[in-house]
């Protein structure tokens, strides 16, 4: 945890870095909030010549600031409320109470505060105990009504640091998963699945489907494959990883981009050929697919054929255009027709050269003329 150059009883570190700290890991972000209106403070800091306001959020009370090269993000303590259930909650009060800012977050273990100026721990709602006892518990009885993402941060927590399920949250868990409200925000879904599924663990694949959590994205029913998912990813990294997980289930729920929609067609695409047991067949199936997809079709349709493609994917013919033209072959269908002719050759003997390369395109002019 860093030391902050600002030095106020109002400040403090919050939520996932204080945490983290107490477990000895790395923190991915660090959150400090002040006790009142930080908007406010911040500019009394700018006043004085302390830092150099860079953005502010007056909806929610929050602000970037400069001091000397860093930048430091500050929030204001908030209220809110879940006006609507399971979509972004309505900011109630700016300037609150600490213990209030607090008390609106999804787990206790989550809900600590530590004084920027003095050190010390605020912990309003058990989680010091939980951290040792290694329990994940829900701050009030509606806290998966009001955020039912907190599920899947829950299996995300759950995955990264070995924690359980404290019985009660268990208990309210399953109760909303077999009673979901679908009218909720698939964007903040869909964050948290990637954020949780990009860790690329096996365990959180299977806990996903073991308690029903993949509920919250489609009303069909599943099963997990049996497959070590988490092994081929360590093998062929993507930027994807969390649809190499679950690019195989219904998705229409989440706001998808165009490449991540491109990724799931292209494997429904390959889920529907019929793939002879051929090198050149395979290449030219799997050929400009995204290897995301490709992964989908190993884990889901045939490994073998998939695998096989990963083999012989870097295979390249050294021959082009400018080549054929120099032979005397004008351009048209031919030249295509041409490089697969090398193509099929080359991929029974992939230690072929451009010289022998030429030879086949000569071979294969001959055999057309």
């Amino acid at each position: 945890m860093e030391n902050f150059v600002l030095d106020d009883k109002n400040l403090f570190y919050i939520g996932g870095v204080v945490r983290d700290e107490l477990l000895g890991c790395d923190s991915f972000d660090i959150d400090v909030t002040y006790q009142g209106n930080a908007i406010d403070f911040c500019k009394n800091l700018e006043n004085n010549g302390i830092c150099e306001i860079i953005q502010i959020n007056d909806a929610f009370g929050t602000v970037k600031i400069k001091i000397g090269n860093r930048y430091i993000d500050v929030a204001s303590t908030r209220n809110e409320i879940y006006e609507k259930k399971g979509h972004l909650p309505i900011v109630t009060e700016i300037g609150c109470e600490l213990k209030k800012d607090v008390l609106r977050r999804d787990f206790s273990i989550n809900a600590l505060a530590k004084s920027v100026s003095a050190g010390e721990i605020t912990d309003y709602t058990g989680g010091l105990s939980d951290l040792k006892e290694k329990k994940l518990r829900v701050l009030h009885d509606e806290s998966f009504i009001d955020d039912p993402t907190r599920i899947i941060r829950g299996l995300k927590f759950a995955v990264r640091f070995n924690f359980e399920l404290e019985e009660h949250t268990k208990q309210l868990q399953e109760e909303y998963l077999n009673n979901i409200n679908y009218d909720m925000s698939y964007k903040r879904v869909k964050k948290e699945l990637i954020e949780t599924f990009n860790l690329n663990s096996q365990k959180a694949y299977e806990e996903f489907f073991k308690q029903n959590i993949y509920k919250l994205i489609t009303e069909k029913e599943y099963k997990p494959v049996r497959f070590d998912i988490e092994n081929i990813v360590k093998n062929n990294p993507v930027d994807n990883v969390w649809l190499v997980y679950l690019g195989d289930m219904d998705l229409s729920k989440l706001p998808l981009t165009k490449y991540e929609q491109k990724i799931i067609d292209e494997y429904k695409c390959l889920k529907e050929m019929v793939i002879e047991n051929d090198d050149y067949v395979i290449y030219k199936a799997f050929e400009n697919k995204p290897l995301e997809s490709v992964l989908l079709y190993i884990i889901n349709v045939s490994y073998e054929k998939g695998m096989r493609y990963l083999k012989i994917k870097d295979i390249k013919i050294f021959v082009n255009g400018n080549d054929l033209k120099e032979l005397g072959i004008l351009p048209s269908k031919k030249y295509s027709d041409c490089f697969d002719y090398i193509l099929k050759n080359k991929l029974k003997n992939p230690k072929m050269s451009k010289f022998d390369e030429l030879n086949l395109a000569k071979e294969y002019i001959l055999s057309i003329s």
